[in-house]
C-alpha cells in the first residue's frame, strides 16, 4: 500500500423491486467468487448490503469504486436490477474507533438474510 492510500470501510445498500430471496443469495454467492474481498453480504427479497475494504487516496475515490461493483456484476453475477440506495464509507482509523471490527466481520463470504 502506498504512503497516499489508506483503508476504507465500505458498506453499499441496493434496494427495488421484490425478487425471490433464493434468487438474491445465489447471486450473492456468484458476486462473491467474482469478487472475493466482499467480507459480508445480507439480502432480502428487496434489497442487499455489501461490505468490503477498499484501497484508495481518498474518501471520493472509494465512494466511486463503491457506487459501481453493483453495476459493474450486474450481468456476470445475476444480479437484480437495483439501485444503489445507501452508501457509508469510513476510513480504518474511525470504522475501528467505533469498536466495529469484530461485529462486521462474522462469518467471511458467508451470504446471510438481512434481519426484518
Amino acid at each position: 500500500m502506498s504512503e497516499l492510500c489508506r483503508l476504507w470501510h465500505v458498506t453499499v445498500t441496493v434496494a427495488g423491486e421484490e425478487v425471490e430471496p433464493l434468487i438474491v443469495r445465489n447471486a450473492l454467492r456468484r458476486l462473491s467468487d467474482q469478487r472475493p474481498f466482499l467480507h459480508s453480504l445480507k439480502y432480502a427479497g428487496g434489497r442487499a448490503e455489501i461490505q468490503y475494504w477498499e484501497e484508495a487516496e481518498s474518501l471520493l475515490d472509494a465512494s466511486s469504486l463503491a457506487l459501481r461493483v453493483w453495476n459493474e456484476h450486474r450481468e456476470s453475477a445475476g444480479l437484480p436490477r437495483w439501485e444503489v440506495v445507501g452508501l457509508e464509507v469510513l476510513e480504518r482509523t474511525v470504522f475501528l474507533s467505533r469498536g466495529m471490527e469484530y461485529h462486521v466481520i462474522v462469518d467471511l463470504h458467508d451470504v446471510t438474510p438481512l434481519p426484518f
